[in-house]
C-alpha cells in the first residue's frame, strides 16, 4: 500500500475523534510489527471490527493481519456511546481514518528526524506495510523500529488529510470473527469462564407490573448445589455451583413464588385503535408549505397502515458475568453501549461510575435494545450476594421473548392529493406509536428491567424518541424523500406504555417506509401509472433515482409477466433521509401461502469500505425483514406476554429464505454510510406491493399473514 496521495477534504476532526481526540486512546504501534486498535463500537455480528481494521490498514499502509482489534472497555479506548443507527462507519470509521492519517504523518516525521531531516521532508517518504522508504527506494526506517507510545500521547489536530486510495471495494479483507464462529472456538460471553465462577438464574415476574407476594426461599436454598438465593423486593434469583443445578433451582423458585398480576394490557387484535386513543405528545416532524401558485389537488387518496409489537428474537438468549467486591463492580456484557449501561448500574447500586468497570464480550446479536443490558443488571444483583465470586447470569428463551424490550407497535395514516397532471401536490403523514428508545444512560432514572422490581423500586419510565438529528424514533423516515409541492409529517408519541418498548433495528423507519411506499403503489394503481414511473416522477435526487433504476433493471421490471398468484413489487427509501439509499424489488408466490421467492436490492452506501460486508448486511437485513413481515407479532392477553417460545413466536425458517441478489453502487468520492438498517422499510413495502400485484388485495396491517390477507380481502 502506498501513502503518496491525499483526499482534499476539510481539516476538521471527523466522527468520534471530535469527542475522543487523544490518539493513544485509539491505537498503539509495537516494536514486534503489530498494531493494537481500540474502538468504542462493538461487534454484533455485523462485521464492524473487520471494516474498521481495513480502514486502519489503508491509512497506515500496513497488512491487515498486523492489526489486533480490542473490544470496547470503560477502562481503555474511546467512549463512542452506542453502537446503533448504522453509524459505526460514519462515526468510528471516520475517526480512525483521520487518526491513522495523523499517526502515519507523526511516524514519517519521526523517521525524518532520526535521519536529521526537517519535518516537511517527510513528504518524500512512502510506506509499504509499515516500512518507510524514500521515493527512490532507499530505506528510511519503519513504524516498528520507531515504535514509541509517547509519540501518540497527543491530541489529533485535523491538519493531516486521509489518503486518496483506490476504491476499497476492490480490496477485500476476510472477517476477523468468522473463523472462531465456524470452528466452534469459544468466543461468546456464554462460553466465557473465570476462576471460581458461579451460575445464576432469575425468576422474572410472569407479567408486566406483577408484584411478588410471597416465596419460600428456604425450599430452594435446601436444594443440592445451591450456593444462595436472592430476594430484593420483587427481584428473586438463585446462585448455584453449575448451570444444570441453577436451572433446576430456577424451576423450584418459580414454583414456590406467588405473584399479584394485573389485567392492564390492551386488546392485541385492535392495536391501531388503542394507539390512536391514548394520551399523546404531538410534534410536527417537518413540513413544506406550498407556493401560492402551486397546482390544486383534483383527487384525494387516504389509507392507514400498522405493525404489531415485534421481538428481537435473538437466537442466543442474553447473558452477562458480574463480580462485586469492596464497593466496586466488574461486568462482562454484550451490551451495545457499555458507558450508557455503566451510568444506569451506578444509579441502581449507588456507586460512583469510576467504581464500575464494563468489558464488552460478543454475544447474541440483536441490532437494537434486547435483554443484554437487563441481564447485566441481573448478574450484578446476584453477584452482590457472593462478594468476590464471578456470577454468570443466563436468561432463558422465555425471558428473552417475554421480558426484553419490544419494537413498538405503530399506526400510520396518510392522506395525499394529486393534480390534473397526476403529480402529488399535498401529503399528510401521521404516526402513532410509543417511543422507540428506552436505552440506559439517558435518564436520571435507571431503565433496566430489575430497577422497577427492587426495594425501593425505581419509577417505570416511558420510552422516548431519539433526536431527529440522529434520525428520530417513531418519526424516522416519516418525512417523504420525494419532491412534493406540500407535505407535513406529525408524530403522536403515546404517553402510556403497558408493554415495554425500545430500539429495534431501523426503529420507526420500518413501518413509515412500509406505509409511504405501499401508499405510493396504491396511488399509482388508482391513476393507472406504473409504480416505477410514478416514483421517478416525484424523485429528483440522482442517487435515489440510480438505485431505483438499478433494482428495476436487475429484476427485469419492464419485462415482467403476469401469472396467477404471482406478483412483483417495488419500493425505495433513503434511510433516515440522510443515510444509505436502498431500492428493492420483491417477487412473491401467493398460490398456496405467502412466499417471497426473490429479492433484488440496489444500495448506495457512498464509499464502500468492505464490499462483502455491505452485501452481508443487505442480505441479513432483507431476510430479517421477510421474517418480520410474514410471520412475526408479539402475542399477549390482558395480563401476560404469550409468545415466549419459537412455537408461539415463529420466525423465518431456512427453507423459507428467498434468493437475494444485491448490487452495490460504489461512490468512492462520497462519505461512507451505514448499511445495517437500510433494507427494512423497502423490503417490507416491496413485499406488500408484490402481494397486491399477485392477488389484487392490499394488506395494510403487518404481518402479511394469510389471516390478515383474508381480513383485507373481506374488507374490500
Amino acid at each position: 500500500m502506498s501513502s503518496s496521495m491525499v483526499i482534499p477534504d476539510a481539516r476538521v476532526l471527523a466522527g468520534s475523534l471530535a469527542t475522543n481526540p487523544r490518539l493513544s486512546d485509539w491505537l498503539s504501534i509495537h516494536a514486534d510489527g503489530s498494531v493494537s486498535v481500540r474502538t468504542g463500537k462493538v461487534e454484533l455480528g455485523q462485521g464492524i471490527c473487520t471494516a474498521l481494521a481495513q480502514i486502519v490498514a489503508e491509512e497506515l499502509c500496513i497488512a491487515p493481519w498486523r492489526i489486533s482489534m480490542f473490544a470496547a472497555s470503560t477502562t481503555s479506548g474511546p467512549n463512542e456511546g452506542m453502537t446503533a443507527g448504522s453509524m459505526s462507519i460514519a462515526h468510528s470509521g471516520a475517526a480512525l481514518r483521520q487518526a491513522c492519517a495523523e499517526v502515519r504523518t507523526i511516524y514519517l516525521q519521526a523517521a525524518a528526524a532520526k535521519l536529521g531531516l526537517a519535518p516537511d521532508q517527510a513528504a518524500a517518504f512512502d510506506v509499504v506495510d509499515g516500512s518507510i522508504f524514500f521515493k527512490d527506494g532507499r530505506v528510511a526506517g519503519s513504524y516498528w523500529a520507531l515504535a514509541d507510545d509517547a509519540l501518540l500521547d497527543r491530541s489529533a489536530n485535523g491538519d493531516v488529510l486521509p489518503r486518496r486510495a483506490g476504491s476499497p471495494a476492490a480490496v477485500q479483507v476476510e472477517r476477523l470473527d468468522i473463523p472462531d464462529k465456524v470452528t466452534g472456538h469459544p468466543r461468546f460471553i456464554q462460553d466465557m469462564s473465570l476462576p471460581g465462577i458461579l451460575y445464576g438464574r432469575v425468576a422474572h415476574p410472569p407479567s408486566p407490573g406483577a408484584k411478588l407476594l410471597d416465596i419460600d426461599l428456604a425450599a430452594v436454598q435446601a436444594m443440592p448445589g445451591v450456593v444462595t438465593t436472592v430476594r430484593d423486593g420483587s427481584f428473586i434469583g438463585v446462585i448455584a455451583d453449575d448451570e444444570y443445578l441453577a436451572l433446576k433451582a430456577l424451576s423450584k423458585l418459580m414454583a414456590v413464588a406467588r405473584w399479584e398480576e394485573f389485567a392492564q394490557l390492551p386488546d392485541m387484535n385492535d392495536m391501531p385503535a388503542f394507539l390512536r386513543s391514548q394520551p399523546v405528545e404531538t410534534s410536527v416532524v417537518g413540513e413544506k408549505i406550498a407556493e401560492p401558485a402551486s397546482p390544486i389537488a383534483v383527487r384525494t387518496f387516504q389509507a392507514s397502515y400498522s405493525r404489531p409489537f415485534l421481538a428481537h428474537a435473538s437466537i442466543g438468549p442474553s447473558c452477562a458475568i458480574a463480580r462485586y467486591q469492596d464497593e466496586s463492580l466488574e461486568v462482562w456484557t454484550h451490551s451495545q453501549g457499555i458507558y450508557n449501561l455503566r451510568a444506569d448500574l451506578a444509579l441502581v447500586f449507588g456507586l460512583p461510575q469510576e467504581h464500575i468497570r464494563l468489558q464488552h464480550v460478543e454475544g447474541a446479536g440483536c441490532y437494537g435494545h434486547n435483554g443484554a443490558d437487563d441481564a447485566a443488571c441481573d448478574a450484578a444483583l446476584l453477584a452482590r450476594a457472593v462478594p468476590g465470586r464471578p456470577v454468570q447470569l443466563q436468561w432463558t428463551r422465555e425471558d428473552e421473548l417475554g421480558c426484553a424490550p419490544f419494537g413498538a407497535a405503530m399506526a400510520v395514516g396518510i392522506t395525499a392529493g394529486v393534480d390534473a397532471e397526476g403529480r402529488i401536490v399535498n401529503w399528510q403523514h401521521d404516526v402513532w406509536s410509543n417511543g422507540h428508545s428506552m436505552r440506559p444512560g439517558r435518564s436520571k432514572v435507571p431503565v433496566l428491567h430489575a430497577a422497577t422490581q427492587i426495594d425501593p423500586p425505581f419509577e417505570r419510565q416511558i420510552a422516548i424518541n431519539v433526536p431527529l438529528s440522529n434520525g428520530g424514533g417513531a418519526e424516522r423516515n416519516s418525512v417523504p424523500f420525494y419532491d412534493f409541492a406540500q407535505w407535513r409529517a406529525v408524530c403522536h408519541r403515546s404517553l402510556s406504555m403497558p408493554i415495554r418498548t425500545s430500539s429495534l433495528r431501523s426503529l420507526g423507519a420500518h413501518c413509515n417506509v412500509f406505509a409511504i411506499e405501499s401508499f405510493l403503489d396504491e396511488m399509482a394503481a388508482g391513476l393507472g401509472v406504473d409504480p416505477l414511473e410514478f416514483r421517478l416522477r416525484h424523485l429528483g435526487d440522482e442517487r435515489g433515482r440510480a438505485v431505483l433504476e438499478a433494482a428495476a433493471a436487475m429484476a427485469g421490471w419492464t419485462r415482467r409477466e403476469r401469472a396467477e398468484g404471482k406478483g412483483m413489487g417495488l419500493a425505495f427509501s433513503r434511510y433516515k433521509n440522510m443515510g444509505a439509499y436502498c431500492a428493492v424489488v420483491a417477487s412473491v408466490d401467493v398460490t398456496q401461502e405467502v412466499r417471497v421467492d426473490k429479492l433484488w436490492i440496489a444500495v448506495d452506501v457512498g464509499r464502500v469500505v468492505n464490499l462483502d460486508g455491505v452485501i452481508n448486511q443487505m442480505e441479513g437485513g432483507a431476510v430479517q425483514t421477510v421474517s418480520w413481515v410474514l410471520k412475526e407479532a408479539v402475542q399477549f392477553d390482558r395480563s401476560r406476554i404469550l409468545s415466549t417460545s419459537w412455537e408461539s413466536y415463529p420466525i423465518l425458517r431456512f427453507s423459507e429464505v428467498p434468493a437475494v441478489e444485491v448490487k452495490v453502487l460504489d461512490r468512492p468520492s462520497e462519505k461512507s454510510l451505514g448499511a445495517g438498517e437500510a433494507t427494512h422499510g423497502p423490503v417490507a413495502a416491496a413485499i406488500a406491493n408484490a402481494i397486491a400485484d399477485a392477488i389484487g388485495v392490499r394488506v395494510r396491517d403487518m404481518p402479511l399473514s394469510q389471516d390478515n390477507i383474508t381480513k383485507a380481502a373481506l374488507a374490500d
